[in-house]
């Protein structure tokens, strides 16, 4: 089983709910991120709690194995993380184990803190090969060369900094 994962802003939850799942939260009538016009990447298996968290610890200048900075805990991955966005919980009108329940869709919606956007928008052009040797030797992430973990670090610092020159907010579509 895999996790999907597109990246995209909008300006506030409502917002994202309507590009990522659907007009009111219907996720049977959502439309694809592309179709609704949202700026999004296709992150594949980068999820936002262990991946990009691990990404967002290397570019704060963060260490994984025990530094503690600002904005981090003791493990080096942030303090702060993403917010569930969608489905609510409980979800309104029932359980998240009951036929008919947007649970069942394995589909989830979560905002990205601002700090995180900031952080990421911030990274300067030159500390990008090394971000992307840190992060490319984590656990939970392989790329195929060290080229392709710093094409991904640039597409997230990219998105950032579109966010947040929208005044908008980053948000993580996943699917199981």
């Amino acid at each position: 089983m895999g996790v999907l994962c597109d990246y995209f802003h909008a300006g506030d939850g409502a917002s994202a709910v309507e590009l990522a799942i659907g007009p009111g939260g219907d996720w049977l009538s959502g439309t694809s991120l592309e179709d609704a016009g949202a700026d999004w990447i296709d992150a594949k298996g980068i999820d936002p709690d262990v991946v990009l968290a691990q990404l967002v610890a290397f570019v704060d200048g963060a260490s994984v194995k025990g530094a503690s900075v600002t904005g981090a805990s003791a493990d080096g991955v942030p303090a702060d993380g993403p917010e569930l966005v969608w489905p609510d919980v409980p979800y309104p009108g029932g359980g998240s184990d009951e036929p008919g329940s947007p649970w069942e869709t394995g589909l989830i919606l979560q905002q990205l803190p601002d700090r995180w956007r900031d952080v990421l928008a911030a990274l300067p052009e030159d500390a990008v090969p090394a971000v992307a040797a840190r992060w490319s030797g984590i656990e939970e992430l392989y790329f195929a060369d060290p080229r392709d973990a710093e094409d991904a670090v640039v597409t997230f610092v990219r998105l950032a900094g579109r966010a947040r020159a929208a005044g908008a907010h980053l948000y993580c579509r996943c699917c199981v």
